[in-house]
């Protein structure tokens, strides 16, 4: 039972130290899917 609860403990730290340097080096979902890099425009000619 002990080293079940110390995996989960592990876990959770885990998951929140690599959410916090994911959202450190600008990794976040906000961050990668939003740019007007990807924006098609129409062609000026119509």
């Amino acid at each position: 039972m002990k080293a079940f609860l110390l995996a989960l403990v592990a876990l959770l730290v885990i998951t929140i130290g690599a959410n916090q340097i994911l959202l450190g080096i600008g990794f976040s979902i906000e961050e990668t899917t939003v740019s007007s890099k990807n924006v098609r425009l129409p062609d000026q000619n119509e």
